[in-house]
């Protein structure tokens, strides 16, 4: 077998296992998303009867616990000082301000029309990659990003009767926060893993979200039914937590950009949950903006983004 053979079989060989990574990545950050799609509607039941500074801080305690037994589980080590910035900017952007500001705005509008506002995600999160990490989607893969976010803005203006309600200043402050911290939670998984980000971006914040949810119980008390405890212990558990171990170890070996793009699905995902949880409207024109979006996704699946 001549060199040029060899190399060409060693660079379809690694192709091939780029392709696999992807894919795998893809079914992880699916799996993820489908986990977050639903916190929204469980916000919005959390928020009917406890304060919404409780709902977003106390989440984040209750998954810090879990986070440290896990950690304590697998004997695990400190991280190194050299991640510990970026371990803080994950916990800012992903425990404290999205928490915060989704919370907030599930007071005044429909968890559907939040769901729809934070179609954006993708693009947001495909920007902070490629300023932060130098990824570099084609202008095909920007385009298909574009096409999808445009539409789902349109679906917000369209329940809006033509304008943006208050609530999506803080639903916009929601995307930028969670975008900047899946992209640097995202690329840490690679050297970390996704357990090992979530976990310590938790217990480094703890101080914070511990204090906030103390000073929220002392100004408005803990008086909840059974049923809005379950919307509470939801986005505890699942969207604060295990959410994040699929979804972080998806970014990590399918990429930022790419991965990324599989949120433009969780706004009609969560426009699902939210008919079932909250009893809200589910039409045939979020059907057909569902299935819009879902062809942009699979166009840009096909793109090319240079790693």
């Amino acid at each position: 077998m001549t060199t040029a053979t060899t190399t060409a079989a060693a660079a379809a060989a690694a192709a091939a296992e780029q392709n696999r990574q992807e894919v795998k990545g893809m079914w992880l950050g699916l799996a993820g998303v489908a986990i977050f799609s639903l916190t929204l509607p469980f916000t919005r039941l959390a928020v009917t009867e406890l304060d919404p500074v409780f709902v977003a801080m106390g989440r984040a305690v209750v998954a810090a616990l879990l986070a440290a037994i896990l950690l304590w589980m697998q004997k695990a080590r400190l991280p190194d000082y050299a991640d510990l910035k970026a371990l803080l900017i994950t916990a800012v952007g992903v425990v404290i301000g999205f928490p915060l500001c989704s919370t907030w705005a599930m007071q005044y509008v429909p968890a559907a029309h939040g769901a729809i506002v934070l179609g954006i995600l993708p693009l947001a999160t495909a920007l902070f990659a490629a300023i932060r990490f130098h990824e570099r989607p084609s202008p095909g893969f920007w385009l298909m990003a574009v096409i999808g976010s445009a539409l789902v803005i349109v679906f917000a203006l369209m329940q809006g009767a033509g304008h943006l309600q208050w609530a999506d200043l803080a639903l916009f402050g929601a995307v930028l926060a969670a975008a900047m911290g899946y992209a640097e939670g995202g690329r840490l998984a690679q050297r970390m893993g996704g357990l090992q980000v979530i976990a310590w971006a938790l217990i480094l914040i703890l101080p914070v979200t511990l204090g906030l949810s103390i000073w929220s119980v002392w100004q408005h008390g803990l008086h909840a039914s059974p049923v809005v405890w379950s919307g509470f212990a939801y986005v505890s558990v699942f969207s604060m937590f295990i959410g994040f171990l699929f979804w972080y170890k998806g970014l990590a070996i399918g990429g930022i950009a790419r991965v990324g793009q599989i949120q433009l699905l969780q706004p009609f995902m969560s426009l699902f949950g939210a008919a079932v949880i909250m009893g809200e409207t589910l039409s045939w024109t979020n059907m057909g903006f569902a299935l819009a979006v879902i062809v942009t996704v699979g166009l840009g699946r096909r793109m090319k983004i240079h790693r």
